[in-house]
């Protein structure tokens, strides 16, 4: 029987491969391979109808962020063809709204899917908060979360004058009989908004994002007067400076 032996660097760019749960990937950041792959699976996660590998080497696009700076006559002019080209644009500035939840995992990080990304929505609120303690929270192993917080520390720098919000898509829940809580400033309390809006929820308030007209509640536990606190005040809506104490926990 013939033992077939894998292979340890990269065919393309001849780095040494990294073994991740039996898989083999090319860490060299200018893998021209790599580069055309990762695009492809961005693409594709993000549904950018008309971004294929055609287009793509036709527009010679190297980065995400050469991506987004793409104008509708780059777009006209790279794909011969204004048609196509206002499709494509328009399939790009679409794709910018997609929260992390979907965004996360275009990224192509080892062990980080759907399923690791729909985890931390549920214990933060945007890529800001995710470390290991998060990461440990929402349930994650130690090799997905050492993927992760690698891919922060290291190329997530790289990517910050991308058009996204980086905020996990999590709906504000409906008001309720209790009320309905907003939350500004740092948290004390609480690790994360997140953790903070389920404790809401166990106990029966509902929670937005930004104080709107149905808010009766402010949470801030930074000690500072911001602006929204004071509109808040004005508005006869109840301050709480410790959560913690209010839920009764």
């Amino acid at each position: 029987m013939t033992t077939i032996e894998a292979p340890t660097n990269c065919p393309s760019c001849s780095s040494v491969l990294e073994v991740v749960n039996q898989l083999l990937y090319c860490r060299n950041a200018s893998c021209g391979t790599k580069i055309s792959k990762l695009m492809e699976h961005f693409a594709s996660t993000l549904k950018i109808k008309g971004l294929g590998p055609v287009a793509v080497q036709k527009l010679d696009i190297q980065s995400l962020d050469e991506l987004y700076r793409l104008d509708l006559d780059d777009c006209s002019e790279g794909l011969g063809s204004l048609k196509l080209g206002e499709k494509l644009y328009a399939e790009i500035q679409r794709s910018t709204g997609a929260p992390l939840n979907v965004l996360l995992p275009a990224f192509s990080i080892p062990l980080i899917g759907k399923t690791a990304s729909a985890k931390l929505s549920k214990v933060c609120t945007d890529i800001d908060e995710i470390d290991y303690d998060t990461c440990k929270e929402a349930g994650l192993g130690e090799k997905s979360t050492a993927n992760l917080l690698a891919w922060l520390d290291e190329e997530f720098y790289l990517l910050g004058n991308l058009p996204f919000s980086f905020k996990f898509d999590a709906p504000s829940s409906k008001p309720t009989a209790l009320g309905t809580v907003c939350i500004t400033g740092k948290l004390v309390s609480y690790k994360t908004k997140a953790l903070a809006h389920a404790a809401l929820e166990e106990v029966g308030y509902g929670h937005k994002s930004s104080l709107t007209k149905d808010v009766t509640i402010l949470v801030n536990e930074s000690g500072i007067e911001s602006a929204k606190t004071k509109k808040a005040r004005d508005a006869g809506v109840q301050i709480v400076t410790n959560l913690l104490e209010f839920i009764g926990e």
